[in-house]
């Protein structure tokens, strides 16, 4: 019999030892409401507020609060990255590879990278979503492309047939510094 204690099971690549924690890194907080500093995007009649950027997460993921008000959501697009949305207050219904889906208050939906979708609110109230996106980078490409509003819930500014076609535009050039594809609806 051996009396000498068992040896440590040793960390192999699937379960690699946890680094040190890098006292760079600072604790994020977000407060949508309060915090004035944050910067709330107009974008497709909807409003974006960033509350974590890559800046925040070391690179992992972007966390953006989204104000869809009624017959808001973005067109069809995909992109090569994950994204997922939990509904928070009201609905949303999710076109997923061309198959129908209505998300609700307290649910959560994770669209696979390079899955093409598109979201709307189709009901008669504004839905509130916290979209993840890992990797980090899809809050750079808002702030390309977004009208910045004062408040978490402001609607962004109307924009005429011109106006549109430019920032229809100016999305569509940029898309693809960003790993996204705007698709045709």
């Amino acid at each position: 019999m051996n009396d000498s204690p068992a040896a440590a099971p040793q960390p192999t690549a699937q379960h690699a030892a946890i680094p040190p924690d890098d006292p760079r890194r600072r604790l994020a907080v977000a407060r949508p409401d309060e915090d004035l500093a944050l910067p709330h995007l107009g974008i497709v009649g909807d409003t974006y507020t960033i509350l974590l950027t890559g800046e925040d997460t070391a690179g992992r993921y972007t966390l953006i609060d989204m104000h869809v008000p009624p017959g808001g959501g973005p067109p069809p697009h995909r992109h090569d990255f994950e994204e997922m949305f939990t509904v928070l207050d009201g609905e949303i219904e999710l076109t997923f590879r061309g198959e129908h889906l209505v998300a609700r208050a307290g649910q959560t939906v994770n669209v696979p990278a390079n899955a093409p979708h598109a979201f709307t609110n189709a009901s008669g109230r504004p839905a509130r979503l916290l979209c993840l996106c890992s990797p980090a980078g899809q809050e750079d490409f808002f702030l390309a492309i977004g009208a910045p509003v004062t408040t978490r819930t402001e609607p962004p500014p109307d924009l005429d047939e011109a106006a549109m076609a430019a920032f229809i535009a100016k999305s569509a050039a940029l898309a693809p510094q960003y790993r996204t594809q705007l698709l045709r609806p």
